[in-house]
């Protein structure tokens, strides 16, 4: 496998691969980059694509070529705004869908999210204008998030007499029970401010020209941990998301967790860089 290896096809999303990372954007513009089934079906297959060719799921940082494997992922959206959520047209359909139609359609877009949510990358969004319905559980499944000061975010699926149930694990996980729950029954439109006080956004910048240049240096500094402790990181945190045992059984997973991630190739790279005080094999030179 090489990284470039046949990369989806795409009219509705762009992909851009930059060395390590990925560049995602959404392009519908004209549409505010509503999510319709076929852009739905291309983040799926783009989402997939590079998550099989990550670093942190290959255990590798270069394939067999010296190509670099994937360490993060930059999701944006082309226009005045990230994501309106779902195209007028895909709800129009919804309401003249049989249940097991609209079954499937949800379990496209459960497909979606987790996508972004579980990706072994560390993912960041750069987010202007609205992030609505769909658009809000975009944002709420990437691991870092760069808001410019006009945005309005909002589950705002109440607003139709429905509720973001489908983006509901990742929001609720993001923000918390309170927050979301009263989001949810709101469904309006919450600005800059408040988003980074609750947490739904990491910073808040003038404009997308100054977020971009604000991932430039959270990547720098993600390229910096090693690539398997990201990946593992999801995993780790997942598992204390789902714990049900003993607090003492929960203390042996740990040490489990943590005997399996210093015998591995990363960790003894990591812990002989520190030793012998050098860089890390995947510490970038110029970092």
């Amino acid at each position: 496998m090489t990284t470039m290896d046949s990369p989806p096809q795409t009219t509705h999303v762009t992909l851009h691969i930059e060395g390590d990372r990925a560049n995602i954007s959404l392009n519908r513009p004209e549409k505010f980059n509503a999510l319709n089934v076929a852009m739905i079906t291309e983040l799926i297959d783009v989402f997939e694509w590079t998550a099989e060719r990550s670093a942190g799921r290959q255990e590798a940082l270069h394939d067999a070529n010296g190509a670099p494997f994937l360490r993060t992922l930059v999701l944006s959206g082309e226009g005045k705004h990230f994501c309106a959520g779902a195209d007028i047209n895909m709800m129009r359909d919804a309401g003249a869908n049989t249940p097991e139609e609209n079954r499937a359609d949800s379990e496209r877009l459960d497909r979606l999210f987790n996508g972004l949510w579980a990706h072994p990358c560390f993912t960041v969004a750069v987010v202007q204008g609205v992030a609505l319905g769909g658009g809000a559980g975009l944002t709420a499944c990437c691991d870092h998030v760069v808001a410019t000061a006009n945005v309005r975010i909002a589950l705002s699926e109440g607003k139709l007499g429905i509720l973001p149930a489908v983006i509901g694990p990742y929001v609720y996980r993001r923000l918390g029970p309170a927050a979301f729950r009263r989001l949810a029954m709101q469904a309006s439109r919450i600005q800059a401010e408040e988003a980074l006080r609750i947490g739904f956004v990491e910073s808040v910048v003038d404009d997308v020209a100054t977020a971009h240049v604000e991932v430039e240096s959270i990547v720098a500094e993600v390229l910096t941990t090693g690539p398997s402790a990201v990946t593992l990181a999801k995993e780790l945190t997942l598992g204390f998301d789902r714990w049900t045992g003993t607090d003492e059984a929960l203390r042996e997973w740990t040490l489990d967790f943590t005997s399996r991630m210093r015998g591995s190739k990363e960790g003894q790279e990591g812990l002989s860089s520190f030793l012998e005080k050098r860089p890390p094999n995947w510490k970038p030179e110029d970092a």
